[in-house]
């Protein structure tokens, strides 16, 4: 029986035949031209559906596996790791590019974060969220890093989770200007990705059974 492909990103589908992709897009944001390259390389290949994700993504659904590697190929785009024990693509809002409730750059910040750590290798999968504002649209405090921006600066929660066991992350630190909310996430990855922890275990559950002012000390918050 056919299984998930991780070194080409490919999810098995329903039909246990074929395989969705998600393309590497920071952020959601694609250019005209790169969309309409997408578009055509999905048409080329007879998917049977793009799909616009919860993720910010642009998941390609109903490739076949011998045509995987021609499909990444000729998209010109890079994995967006959808799947796999590491650091997914980083969700960041327009911030103050474009939204008029933006506090703090979150697309610079966002970009930026996903530069440097996208798809990075852990013991357990990693989601990073970047909200310009106190709204927080893209639901930051539910990602083992979350960063809210504030009209003082940014707020730092870690240990959230979604899914079945949702969990809200715990707020670690405030008032940080853009290059130190960029320094203390990767200290938090780093930490996570040096404890030797047991596979798949997340972050929230870390800090609920070691305890959080234990956490903040090993990562130096």
């Amino acid at each position: 029986m056919k299984e998930d492909i991780l070194e080409k990103g490919a999810i098995i589908q329903r039909d246990r035949q074929t395989f969705a992709v998600a393309p590497h897009i920071p952020g959601g944001f694609i250019s005209v031209m790169e969309f309409r390259k997408l578009v055509d390389t999905a048409e080329k290949y007879n998917a049977a559906a793009l799909k616009m994700t919860s993720g910010q993504r642009i998941a390609v659904i109903g490739l076949k596996e011998d045509e995987l590697d021609a499909f990444w190929n000729d998209s010109e785009r890079s994995i967006g790791y959808a799947i796999g024990l590491c650091v997914r693509m980083v969700k960041f809002c327009p911030g103050t590019t474009y939204c008029r409730h933006g506090k703090q750059d979150a697309m610079a910040v966002g970009a930026e974060l996903d530069r440097r750590h996208h798809g990075r290798a852990l013991s357990a999968k990693f989601k990073i969220g970047v909200a310009g504002c106190e709204y927080a649209c893209n639901a930051p405090l539910f990602k083992e890093v979350g960063l809210v921006g504030l009209p003082d600066g940014w707020q730092v929660s870690i240990g959230g989770t979604c899914g079945a066991k949702p969990r809200f992350g715990d707020i670690v630190t405030q008032k940080l200007q853009d290059h130190e909310a960029i320094e203390i996430t990767g200290k938090i990855i780093h930490w996570f990705g040096s404890g030797g922890f047991k596979p798949k275990v997340r972050m929230g559950r870390l800090i609920d059974e070691i305890g959080l002012d234990k956490v903040k000390t090993a990562i130096g918050i």
